[in-house]
């Protein structure tokens, strides 16, 4: 099999996605499931394929992904950060327009853990005077 191959690693909240793009005429494939079939929304699939439309490749490879943690938007975007990383390494040229774009920054945004005597990360009990 000497087929070419990119390969790219996104993140986002507790979703890890390892995204393998392969010349072909345009399929997302997801944990072996059609994309529209995995995700839920179509806003969703739109995010994800939003560094494909960027550059122009939406039909020029298939891309297979492998992905677990998280819920569908924390997937999404690590689906979006792993598609532009693997774009990246199949050609450079694609750099300035992703950039310009912010797909290539991980959001780093995770959950704050709760803390002890609070109800939530920062909520704090309600005040009784009496």
């Amino acid at each position: 099999m000497s087929e070419v191959m990119y390969r790219g690693t996104g993140r986002r909240k507790s979703s890890v996605a390892r995204v393998m793009l392969v010349p072909g005429n345009g399929q997302i494939t997801i944990n072996g499931k059609d994309v529209r079939e995995y995700l839920p929304h179509e806003v969703l699939v739109t995010d994800l394929s939003q560094p494909l439309v960027l550059t122009n490749t939406a039909d020029k490879f298939d891309i297979k992904i492998n992905i677990n943690g998280g819920g569908f938007n924390g997937q999404t975007g690590a689906i979006r950060l792993g598609i532009a990383r693997a774009l990246l390494e199949a050609s450079a040229d694609y750099r300035p327009a992703l950039k310009a774009a912010g797909m290539l920054t991980r959001d780093a945004r995770v959950k704050e853990r709760k803390k002890y005597g609070l109800k939530g990360a920062r909520r704090a009990p309600q005040f009784s005077k009496r």
